[in-house]
């Protein structure tokens, strides 16, 4: 069975940084689809950032330039480095896999249980 366990979460200042894990257990991730999303209070749900089957990454744009999606594939692990971070980038973040493509049209079938970020000003 996929299990997908975040990690890392917790409190920050603005402009201060936190590094969110994301270690994944009957799933490879080199060569799938892995993400992070997150859904703030009230919100819907939003892609962070995605590393593609391809290897190629996207990000959102209000994250651009200051969050850093990684992994090593020897631990099957995900990484979101976050930095300059805003307290609009609270949050509870979700890591999320796919085998193959990231899906367009729908979210990838496995989900992690979340960590929360919560920045203050």
């Amino acid at each position: 069975q996929v299990r997908l366990v975040e990690s890392g979460g917790g409190s920050a200042q603005a402009g201060g940084s936190l590094r969110l894990s994301c270690a994944a257990s009957e799933f490879t991730t080199s060569g799938n689809c892995m993400a992070w999303f997150r859904q703030a209070p009230g919100k819907g749900r939003e892609e962070v950032a995605q590393i593609n089957h391809d290897g190629s990454i996207t990000y959102t744009a209000s994250v651009k330039g200051r969050f850093t999606i990684s992994q090593d594939n020897a631990k099957n692990t995900l990484y979101l480095e976050m930095n300059n971070l805003k307290p609009e980038d609270t949050a509870m973040y979700y890591c999320a896999a796919e085998l193959g493509w990231c899906p367009l049209r729908r979210g990838p079938s496995y989900w992690g249980q979340g960590t929360q970020v919560t920045v203050s000003s």
